[in-house]
């Protein structure tokens, strides 16, 4: 009897996801339109890009198609417009459909007492009317963070919303922004709920990283993570030092997280540590003793 032969996975084509606009013989236009259409082929290919696995639960076709939409749109707006106080718009009327589901309408004039509760929140959807912990750091590039800024509310609030805890729809979110935030993100990457970091343009992050829920990337000085890394839950790893008899004065130091190395769930990685390629740090209950 012949054996039989493992099956292989089909691999998707890259041609077989070539929106209309660049498939042979589509025509430009002008540059702006050559750019957008550029960074949506970029979006494509990083979705594609993906490991495949045996089972992948996903949403309702229809869902799907409404969330990639989504993520496309935002993924256009955010390379088309680079100001901080346009980012603020986009996102402030993002929020506000997330939160109170529907535009946020202006309001003129002192409102009601009985009304100041949904007049704050209001208001904190505009990341202009907000301050965060990263902003009170010395060592803060302000012309970097404030192009920033905005992107970084977004992330936390998304999170914050019940949209976060979709997971489908979550990972790809947060890859989407990451690619307008980080140093360098690569393909394939799973960033799960919760995880933080602080200036997100000192993060390098390489192909396949998985970073699950709630870890914390503290990127003052720098972090670099390799390909196929993983970040368990709670994992703390920090990129500056604290002066000893003065708090208020830090130290910078690059922290490097090597390929396939695994940070073990709620360890902890210190400034200008370099894990090694392949080691883990804490400890793995399925790892044998």
């Amino acid at each position: 009897m012949e054996a039989m032969r493992p099956r292989s996975v089909r691999q998707t084509s890259p041609a077989t996801i070539l929106p209309p606009f660049l498939h042979r013989g589509a025509k430009f236009h002008s540059w702006s339109k050559l750019h957008t259409g550029l960074s949506k082929l970029r979006y494509l290919f990083s979705m594609a890009n993906s490991a495949p696995i045996k089972h992948q639960p996903r949403p309702m076709p229809e869902a799907e198609e409404v969330y990639r939409r989504w993520l496309e749109f935002l993924d256009e707006e955010f390379n088309r417009h680079q100001s901080a106080d346009r980012r603020a718009d986009i996102v402030r009327e993002q929020l506000a459909q997330l939160y109170l589901g529907k535009p946020l309408g202006v309001k003129s004039g002192v409102p009601l007492t009985s009304e100041l509760a949904g007049h704050v929140l209001a208001l904190s959807l505009d990341p202009r009317n907000i301050t965060l912990e990263a902003e009170h750091y010395t060592d803060i590039d302000q012309d970097r963070y404030a192009r920033l800024k905005p992107l970084l509310w977004f992330w936390q609030m998304f999170d914050r919303s019940s949209l976060g805890l979709n997971h489908w729809l979550g990972i790809r979110f947060r890859c989407m922004l990451g690619r307008h935030i980080f140093e360098h993100l690569g393909s394939g990457v799973k960033i799960h709920h919760g995880v933080n970091f602080a200036y997100g343009y000192n993060l390098w992050i390489g192909d396949s990283v998985v970073i699950r829920q709630q870890a914390m990337l503290q990127d003052r000085g720098g972090i670099r993570i390799g390909d196929h890394a993983q970040i368990g839950s709670f994992a703390r790893i920090y990129s500056h030092v604290h002066q000893f008899e003065q708090h208020d004065q830090v130290r910078l130091e690059t922290t490097v997280i090597g390929e396939h190395a695994r940070i073990a769930s709620h360890a902890i990685v210190l400034a200008g540590q370099h894990v090694a390629p392949g080691e883990t740090v804490g400890h793995y209950p399925g790892d044998s003793q």
